[in-house]
This record gives C-alpha cells, structure tokens and sequence, in this order.
C-alpha cells in the first residue's frame, strides 16, 4: 500500500515536471516589473542583466537574453538597433505560444497581443482599462526595429536617465486611444513625458507604463 505521504510526493513532483520544462523553452517575456529606476536602466548592458536575471528565476536562464531596445548614435558610439540584437526567432511564451517565427515577422503581422505577451512569471500584464494601466513598454524604437536618428532623444539618453529626455514606447496589449497604428503598435506608439521630464519612474506610470522590458533569447 502506497504511504499518502509517497503519493502526494510522487503527485506534487509530476506535476511539477511540465511547468519546469514549459519555463526552459521560454523565449520571450515582458519584465513582470520595472527595474524602478526610470529608464535609467544601465545602459544596454544593465538592461540585459535584467533579462538575464528574470529569465534565471523563472527556470531559462541557460539562454543568452537581450533587452529590445535601441540606442542612439552619440558620443562617437554608432546607432544599436533593437532588431539586432534578439537573435533570429522562434520566439515563444512561457506557454508556448510562438509571438514570430523570426524578425521579419515579429516586424509585421504577429502575434503579439495581450494575451500572448506574457511576463516571465506567466502573467498577463495590465493593459489599457485595466488598474493599474502598464501596457507601455520600453523601446526606443522605430517600427521596424531599427533606432531612432541622432538629435532628438527617444531613448532617455541611451538608457541612462531618469529625468531629462524621452523614451519611445510600445503598447504590449496593442491598444492605445485611437484606431491607428500608433496607438496599436507593439513597439513604437508614442514617446514618454511628464512633469519629472519624461524618464522618470513616476513619467513613465503617468502614461500607463511602469518601465517594463520586451526580453527575447537571442540563442
């Protein structure tokens, strides 16, 4: 006769098993939180970090994962392009659920949605109706996943302020206030703003944001 003991044992750890391989074959998350700094988030290189750190958490973190963003040339440092960085796809959620196929795709008719954008932790995150609203999400970038031209600032100085400059944003659940392609893009709706000068914590949950982070597996 088998111990109740031993069969809830042997229960929890079949159970346990599908989530755990489920959480290794993620490629794709949006940070559940903000680093909470604004958008100073370190850099290119201090916004990878926190990719990589989530991912570890949540059971992937033997991929390389890279922050979607952009920067911009300044400083005699070359333009980045977000598209650039995330490796080639499939991209899938951490139910499985393939966002692109490669970055073609993910440029185009995805499928990225509410539903699909899923954190790390499997969460939806808030969209527009929702309280709190964070369907902003940090990018930097044009349409097409390429950066913006030297000048005006849409990267909050390349990832390193919390005051001073603007970010662009993207709409994760592909809603915004019009019917337009701005208000539905994914990655690049409208540039931050606020009293704080657009790249603070407090700026960037005045539009419906709360620093968050596309996070692809560029391997």
């Amino acid at each position: 006769m088998i111990s109740p003991v031993c069969f809830c044992l042997a229960a929890c750890l079949t159970a346990a098993q599908p989530a755990q391989a489920q959480s290794a074959d993620t490629t794709f998350f949006i940070t559940s939180n903000g680093i909470g700094n604004g958008a100073n988030l370190g850099g290119l290189a201090g916004a990878d970090n926190y990719c990589q750190t989530l991912a570890q958490a949540a059971g992937a973190g033997t991929k390389t994962w890279r922050a979607y963003l952009s920067t911009q040339a300044a400083d005699g440092k070359p333009a980045v392009n977000a598209r650039d960085r995330i490796g080639k796809g499939p991209w899938q959620n951490s139910k499985g659920v393939v966002v692109a196929k490669d970055v073609a795709e993910l440029h185009a008719a995805n499928n990225l949605t509410k539903q699909t954008a899923l954190s790390e932790k499997g969460d939806v995150i808030n969209g527009r109706g929702d309280t709190p609203n964070r369907h902003d999400v940090l990018t930097g970038s044009q349409a097409d996943g390429t950066a913006f031209a030297a000048g005006e600032d849409r990267t909050c100085k390349n990832w390193t302020s919390s005051t001073q400059g603007s970010a662009m944003l993207g709409h994760s659940d592909r809603i915004g206030l019009r019917d337009d392609d701005a208000s539905k893009s994914w990655n690049s709706s409208h540039p931050s703003r606020g009293p704080d000068g657009g790249c603070s914590q407090a700026d960037l949950k005045s539009t419906g944001g709360d620093g968050l982070l596309y996070c692809f597996a560029a391997n």
